[in-house]
């Protein structure tokens, strides 16, 4: 498998350390860029060439990120096929807001669940909001964390896709 990463100017110094770190798990890691500090560049020109990867690779992973990671995880989701998911903080909530009562004590267990019913294939990572060794824990349970191929996710998936364009 092969995991696709870009960055903008706010994660540049972190992408090679997290590349190396993914090289490091065992899996394929590709640069897409940027490949020089740009102050001024502009996130969609790299995050765009990662999700196109991913979007043409049934099998591979995109990790981008940027300063909150929401606009990169805006630009993924453009791509036919890619699921992005934003990951960028690990509070908690105080109480359950869902109507089953389902809570969890885990800040990670976001990553785990949206592989698990989303397949998503793609994670953005808002790294002013958290440090180098949350965004290692993260990537590691994202990229480890399996889809569980139900039925009904199987089916809201190929929904997904009926609304691409």
């Amino acid at each position: 498998m092969k995991v696709y990463f870009a960055t903008d100017h706010a994660g540049f110094k972190l992408k090679g350390k997290l590349v190396g770190f993914v090289k490091g798990l065992g899996y394929e890691a590709e640069d897409c860029g940027p490949f020089e500090y740009d102050k001024n560049d502009d996130y969609p020109d790299w995050i765009s060439k990662a999700a196109q990867k991913v979007s043409e690779d049934p099998n591979g992973f995109g990790i981008v990120f940027g300063g909150s990671g929401q606009g990169e995880g805006i630009v993924a989701n453009k791509f036919r096929n890619v699921r992005c998911a934003v990951f960028y903080s690990l509070a908690l909530p105080t109480e359950a807001i869902d109507i089953s009562g389902a809570s969890s004590t885990d800040p990670y267990e976001i990553l785990k669940l949206t592989r698990a019913h989303n397949n998503s294939n793609m994670l953005s990572i808002g790294i002013r909001f958290l440090t180098q060794e949350q965004i290692e824990k993260a990537i590691k349970i994202f990229l480890e964390s399996p889809f569980k191929g139900e039925e009904r996710h199987l089916r809201r998936i190929e929904k997904i896709k009926q609304i691409e364009r």
